[in-house]
């Protein structure tokens, strides 16, 4: 039963993650529910999204978390209120022990999630990203170490550059 882990911006328009969303349950429909497990940060934007996705096909969700203080401040109050909902589903939560949520911390969240996963889907456009512990750093090392990698990016797909 394979592990699909999520990497993705946080940053996607309304109408974008519409269509993410749609896209994310396509992309999962193949998988019978007792055989779906996904593995996310539950950040806001994919990572939600594709936490959503999983529950909703009734397949399993891990939650694997940068340090006790995941989701960060600058989360907004519907941001804490999905990931208090999304990590009171989720089967398993591992926490890591960052005190900091910086790039090291979300490095070694990404690390984590890699080791659970055998396939990585990745809501991404395809740009270079923001350095350590972002999207594009995060499909580099899932590639580096031989994962396979679904990019999934619909068309006419916007990020709102927050």
């Amino acid at each position: 039963m394979p592990v699909i882990a999520v990497t993705g911006h946080l940053d996607l328009s309304p109408a974008t993650a519409r269509s993410v969303r749609r896209a994310l349950d396509e992309f999962l429909a193949p998988y019978p529910a007792a055989e779906l497990t996904g593995a996310s940060c539950l950040a806001p934007g994919a990572d939600s999204l594709f936490a959503e996705a999983v529950l909703a096909r009734g397949g399993r969700l891990l939650a694997v978390l940068p340090g006790p203080g995941h989701p960060g401040p600058s989360a907004t109050a519907a941001e804490r209120t999905c990931f208090a909902r999304l990590l009171a589903a989720a089967e398993r939560v591992l926490t890591l022990p960052a005190t900091v949520l910086d790039p090291a911390a979300y490095v070694a969240a990404n690390e984590q999630l890699l080791r659970l996963a055998d396939l990585l889907v990745a809501v991404w456009d395809g740009g270079a990203g923001n350095g350590p512990g972002g999207t594009a750093d995060m499909v580099a090392a899932a590639r580096a170490a031989g994962l396979p990698v679904h990019v999934l990016w619909p068309s006419g797909a916007a990020r709102t550059g927050h």
